[in-house]
């Protein structure tokens, strides 16, 4: 069951969560079924977060396909081409009014920690919402206004790419606010440090379970 709409549009930019597609820097660690295993669950608990979050949208703009994961109460949108910036500028491209938009590597999120952005007053005044990411990125990017040649052209999966992402929000002339600072899912040394920030998420029991296979 979804909460009541709220005022903001929520994005969750996600791949399939299928062998040898999805998370496929958490091998050799982990085997591709594994890490795909890991991605689902932590994909899994990324949309809960999102359906428990008041939301006027909540929208998975996937690339891939769905499958039996998906719960209901959530739109799916394709992916476009182009690096990571092309996509996530069109996935703003197609928005209207204040939107949310954040990816399937923070299991951790919750509706408390997205709570300040999707409030009624969220937007009063400030005009983008920013959560960095401990390896330099960012987790998740609110735009009152999505236009997408704020965040087309930014250089992605580089050490600083949340310090040239937020310095393009602030050349533009918009008040930032930051959520707090996470720690992305990217590689297998962030699988523990993540499934310990949720316990009680789906990523934390298959950590759990892929580590007790491991060690019995």
């Amino acid at each position: 069951m979804t909460t009541p709409e709220g005022p903001v549009t929520l994005l969750i930019i996600a791949k399939e969560p299928v062998p040898g597609y999805a998370k496929t820097r958490l091998t050799p660690e982990y085997t591709p079924g594994e890490a795909a295993l890991l991605a689902r669950e932590a994909l899994s608990d990324t949309l809960d977060a999102v359906l428990a979050s008041p939301a006027k949208r909540r929208v998975l703009v996937l690339d891939g396909a769905t499958g039996d994961w998906l719960p209901p109460g959530i739109e799916v949108a394709p992916q476009s081409s182009g690096g990571l910036d092309e996509r996530i500028a069109a996935a703003f491209a197609q928005c209207r009014g204040p939107t949310l938009l954040l990816g399937m590597d923070t299991p951790q999120v919750t509706p408390h920690l997205l709570a300040p952005a999707l409030a009624v007053d969220a937007w009063g005044d400030r005009d983008a919402w920013f959560g960095p990411a401990l390896d330099g990125g960012f987790w998740t990017i609110g735009l009152a206004d999505p236009d997408p040649e704020l965040v087309r052209g930014v250089p992605m999966s580089v050490p600083h790419t949340g310090e040239v992402q937020r310095e393009r929000l602030a050349a533009a002339g918009l008040t930032v606010r930051d959520l707090p600072t996470l720690r992305d899912l990217d590689t297998a040394a962030d699988v523990a440090h993540v499934a310990s920030a949720a316990p009680g998420t789906r990523f934390a029991a298959a950590v759990a379970r892929l580590n007790g296979a491991a060690t019995g």
